[in-house]
């Protein structure tokens, strides 16, 4: 009982912290995004690489802040040109150069995280930019409520529905990775994105077609699924329950964003592609 008002308290806490900064302004936006990728990133490191090469990491986790930082800047001011996105690679290339320095080879294959960390956190971090940001540099924060929303949404449907019926009919969905989770988990997290797809467009929160508002769930439903399914296969690789103790009663931040990494990019492609964003 202790354990649940733990992860009630905490939970309802930090998505109010969440909410908050995204309905905010920009700056809470970014100072969100910066601290949660910042935190992924260090989990994950700690995860693949313990206390290995802690230098590198940190330019690492530099790089995708500057990353970050760059396209939130070109996103909002016109003053700011875009192509100085590219200075984001430098850090990159720091670190690259820092792995010839390194005198400690025994353990050098772990430097392959480094790179992965950018590309399974860092870039989909950085894509919220275009979720929240529009072209003439407008912010509107109601996108990535939206999003968080449908994610959140799918993953409790699916736990309701698995840990009541999953557990005891069908077939699970990944046994190899993940035993806990089973068809019927599925078809109810993604019953509850399109619900709550549905209802965001009657409250007029997702103003776009409610066909678009049903396909856009649904992507963003498989997706996140599979981001869960990535995570728990590292965790299972490295023999670890949670990648870290961040947020009391729920694991590490990497434990609550695994499906955010891909549902959020899924999301932002398909809006781009019928024009929204």
């Amino acid at each position: 009982m202790k354990n649940v008002i733990i992860r009630t308290i905490s939970g309802i806490g930090f998505i109010a912290i969440v909410l908050g900064s995204l309905l905010w302004c920009r700056f809470s936006f970014a100072a969100l995004i910066l601290w949660i990728t910042s935190a992924m990133m260090y989990e994950f490191f700690r995860m693949t690489m313990g206390k290995s090469y802690w230098f590198s990491r940190l330019l690492t986790i530099l790089s995708a802040c500057i990353l970050f930082l760059l396209t939130f800047l070109s996103r909002s001011y016109e003053c700011f040109p875009g192509k100085m996105v590219i200075l984001s690679v430098i850090p990159v290339f720091i670190v690259m150069i820092d792995s010839l320095y390194v005198k400690d080879k025994t353990e050098f294959g772990k430097f392959a995280n480094l790179y992965t960390a950018m590309l399974y956190i860092g870039i989909p971090m950085t894509l919220t930019n275009l979720a929240v940001i529009s072209p003439d540099g407008t912010y509107n924060g109601l996108t990535m409520v939206c999003f968080f929303a449908i994610i959140w949404g799918s993953d409790v449907g699916a736990y309701c529905f698995g840990i009541t019926l999953g557990q005891k009919y069908g077939r699970k969905l990944f046994p190899a990775i993940s035993p806990k989770k089973s068809w019927i988990g599925f078809w109810g997290g993604l019953l509850t994105a399109v619900i709550i797809a549905v209802a965001l467009h009657y409250l007029g929160v997702l103003d776009i077609p409610l066909y678009h508002c049903i396909i856009l769930a649904v992507l963003m439903d498989v997706a996140g699924v599979y981001g869960d399914l990535i995570e728990s296969q590292w965790k299972r690789y490295y023999d670890i329950k949670d990648s870290g103790k961040g947020i009391p009663g729920h694991g590490g931040y990497l434990d609550r964003f695994d499906s955010a990494l891909t549902a959020i990019p899924m999301g932002i492609i398909y809006l781009e592609l019928i024009n929204v964003l």
